[in-house]
């Protein structure tokens, strides 16, 4: 009965990341097609505050109940909003500024290796050599999804102050989600609503900085059909889904499936972008999926943790 509530809580958790990894998948494409009618800096701004409104309308009870434990971990909360909502897309919107979608691609790669480091310094909670293996294979797909099918380009690339950044991003993102074992006992409404506050104190600063030589550009019908999009699937499901991934199965693992986001990407380009879809993304594919199947295979027995 204990084996079947576990592989239970293990599908729920992997429904879970996988929709937030499609959405968040949905976000780069939106960020494509939003070029020309609505500024990055315009679009993080606007995606927020509408996330706020809209999940402020649907909590004012909930934040009423959760209101003493709220004042209690304030901090927290709008920590959460401005570093793993926020500031995460502020630093890659700029270090693409100066660096390629490639080296971008590569380093984002590297948030589960991140968490498993950050797991380990901090709780001496080891990966085993499986999630290790995992990682790697699947960041052999996700490079060879960069490349475009040739890792060769790798030695090609130039790093710059743009790479700096997307490391300080991939960080960024490890410490929030080794962060969320902190997370206060409140309802899911509420653990939404507060850190929205703190992704538009991060956003805002962003969109005044960035406007301060053309001013602020409104964007016209479709740049606000996109902030519409972004406000509420990747900006509200897609980061409730990752909470709940990582509350299900930990840090360790569920970081894992941020891999599958490139992949992702490829197939919603394919659809909706009608860009074209090559060999290699079928190989890159397969190394993402091979790389999570082993991970999970030799994850840690003892507990739901890691």
């Amino acid at each position: 009965m204990q084996q079947y509530l576990k592989s239970s809580l293990s599908l729920k958790a992997y429904a879970c990341l996988l929709i937030a990894s499609i959405l968040w998948a949905g976000n780069m494409v939106s960020g494509k097609l939003a070029v020309g009618h609505i500024s990055p800096a315009m679009l993080s701004a606007s995606r927020w505050i509408l996330a706020a409104l809209v999940i402020f309308a649907v909590s004012v009870k909930p934040l009423r109940r959760d209101w003493p434990v709220i004042r209690q971990h304030l901090p927290l909360l709008l920590a959460y909003g401005f570093f793993g909502f926020a500031s995460f897309n502020i630093l890659l919107y700029t270090a693409l500024e100066h660096t390629s979608a490639i080296n971008v691609v590569i380093e984002d790669a590297g948030i589960p290796l991140v968490i498993m480091g950050l797991n380990y310094a901090l709780y001496r909670i080891k990966a085993s050599w499986a999630q290790v293996a995992g990682f790697g294979v699947t960041a052999i797909g996700v490079m060879l999804t960069a490349t475009h099918g040739d890792l060769r380009n790798i030695v090609r690339l130039d790093l710059n102050i743009g790479d700096a950044l997307m490391l300080l991003a991939v960080i960024n993102y490890g410490a929030y989600t080794i962060a969320l074992r902190y997370k206060p006992a409140i309802r899911w409404q509420s653990l939404m609503a507060i850190p929205t506050l703190g992704a538009i104190m991060a956003a805002l600063p962003y969109l005044l900085w960035m406007s301060r030589d053309t001013g602020i550009v409104w964007p016209d019908t479709t740049g606000w059909l996109i902030v519409l999009y972004t406000g509420l699937l990747p900006s509200l499901v897609a980061q409730v889904c990752y909470v709940w991934g990582v509350e299900m199965i930990g840090p360790n693992r569920a970081g894992l499936f941020i891999n599958t986001i490139p992949l992702f990407g490829v197939i919603l380009s394919v659809l909706i972008l009608r860009e074209p879809l090559h060999g290699f993304h079928f190989w890159a594919l397969a190394l993402v999926i091979a790389g999570i199947v082993l991970a999970e295979w030799g994850r840690p027995r003892p507990n739901n943790t890691v």
